[in-house]
């Protein structure tokens, strides 16, 4: 027999543990090297991970649910081909249902004796201190906030060794932390949701449980003390008919989480300009077949967008940073983000991949790059590397055909570049001094950035310099 243990994979360096969201095999499986086994999620990514050799799959040691430290085992497959087989063999014959007559089972069970009835017991009577009662007294409770973190808590949820770790070096007891709401897998508490709560804890506000939720009727009878229903009190009692209920997915928590944290954390400004790119419609048009042959895949205008706004990132450094308390981190490279949604029309979530160091490279490197993680995004193969150190981000919803829009900035970045849809549209143009009405192909660009240190002058002159490189493109410069 030649048994191999597949473990909890290295995901990035900042990535400790990952929680498995389901098996895609089951015991007793035929296996193929690379195929998945299962899908797991970390803080950052859902990833899937593929068997490390071919078998069968013999034990599963972590269920759906379980989160699991890097490098801790979480299968064991069988790879002898003679073994596989007969572990399959096995486990289907396990899986039948059992040929033992039921009248056979019937007979060897013994009687069942009536239970008899317990003697209520009698109530006690409280005894003064010191009056050498011999009757037993009541046991004292279990002093509350003393017992240390637990792998799992007496409200089922399993707290990760990080989380652990984080409640004991702040003094958080087991108790303390079941109060704590989670927004992880099955309401797991995560990373976040701890260190939240400590800072809450440190800044006077005392975090407590969530209350029992009144119901909507009782709270629209509330009134304030000047007789009126407050706006806080003011609840929708909503139809209980006709009404799908879907609950949030890890993922959709995940980026909720994020973009509200982020309306938080900086005073959002938007800046919109408009963008005569017919030079540059007319260069892709003439370079793409070219550009396919060469190269397997085809060559989109994002790739000439984030050249332009890389230049111009060259040009205004402040907006390659970042804010860490009161200092402002000026970022030397530029590790561009690109927004790339997943599912039909965007329903599988969002992720946001890195090209990092996206300065040194040329308009091939660029679209090389972009093509690359974007298929890795929608494969569900990307590491939790690909999707860290960020220092400005583009998104195009121009993709999906709307025309402009107001992006919420990726923490902790300053800015986000937006790009709409590119139309044909009336234009007056000065022709030979002479205004005139010309056909061009038109776009809209916008930029969300930081107001705590992003001035509205130095946002705008910053698109206007991105709408002058798109405008001027240079329709004989090589690929």
């Amino acid at each position: 027999m030649a048994r191999v243990e597949v473990v909890m994979p290295k995901m990035g360096e900042s990535i400790m543990e990952g929680t498995v969201i389901e098996w895609s095999k089951n015991i007793g499986d035929q296996v193929e090297q690379d195929e998945t086994l299962l899908e797991i999620a970390t803080d950052k990514v859902d990833s899937e991970v593929p068997a490390p050799e071919s078998g069968v799959l013999v034990e599963i040691l972590a269920q759906a649910g379980d989160t699991i430290e890097v490098g801790q085992p979480i299968a064991i497959m069988e790879t002898d081909a003679d073994a596989a087989a007969s572990a399959s063999s096995e486990q289907k014959k396990d899986d039948q249902p059992s040929e033992e007559p039921k009248q056979e089972a019937e007979s060897n069970k013994q009687p069942a004796k009536a239970p008899e009835p317990k003697p209520e017991p009698a109530p006690q009577a409280s005894t003064p201190s010191g009056n050498g009662s011999s009757q037993p007294q009541p046991q004292a409770a279990a002093p509350q906030g003393t017992t240390p973190p637990q792998r799992e808590g007496s409200d089922g949820r399993f707290y990760s060794p990080l989380v652990r770790s984080i409640a004991q070096e702040e003094g958080i007891s087991q108790e303390e932390l079941e109060q704590i709401e989670g927004t992880g897998n099955q309401g797991r508490v995560s990373k976040q949701d701890i260190l939240n709560y400590v800072e809450q804890k440190k800044s006077g506000a005392q975090p407590a449980a969530q209350p029992a939720q009144q119901p909507a009727t009782q709270k629209t009878q509330q009134k304030s003390g000047s007789g009126e229903i407050s706006a806080g009190e003011i609840s929708v009692d909503w139809p209980q008919e006709n009404v799908e209920i879907v609950k949030m997915d890890r993922m959709r928590k995940v980026i909720a989480d994020h973009m509200i944290k982020s309306k938080q954390t900086s005073a959002h400004v938007t800046t919109f300009a408009e963008a005569d790119v017919t030079n540059l419609v007319r260069y892709r048009e003439k370079m793409k077949d070219k550009f396919q042959k060469e190269n397997g895949f085809k060559l989109t205008f994002t790739p000439f967008f984030i050249e332009a706004t890389i230049q111009a990132l060259r040009e205004f450094p402040l907006i390659n940073a970042s804010v860490d308390g009161d200092q402002i981190l000026l970022h030397r490279d530029i590790n561009y983000g690109i927004a790339v949604a997943l599912g039909e029309s965007g329903s599988g979530g969002l992720v946001v991949p890195v090209i990092k160091n996206a300065g040194e490279l040329n308009l091939r490197g660029i679209a090389r790059q972009t093509y690359d993680l974007a298929n890795k995004a929608r494969k569900k193969q990307l590491s939790p590397d690909d999707l860290v150190g960020g220092t400005f981000t583009l998104t195009n919803y121009g993709s999906v055909g709307n025309l402009m829009g107001t992006p919420i900035i990726n923490q902790p970045q300053v800015a986000i570049f937006g790009t709409g849809i590119i139309e044909k549209k009336p234009v007056v143009r000065d022709v030979d001094g002479t205004d005139a009405i010309v056909i061009r192909h038109m776009t809209y660009l916008s930029m969300s950035y930081d107001h705590r240190i992003i001035d509205g002058a130095l946002g705008g002159s910053f698109v206007q310099r991105v709408k002058q490189l798109l405008e001027n493109f240079d329709v004989n410069r090589a690929l």
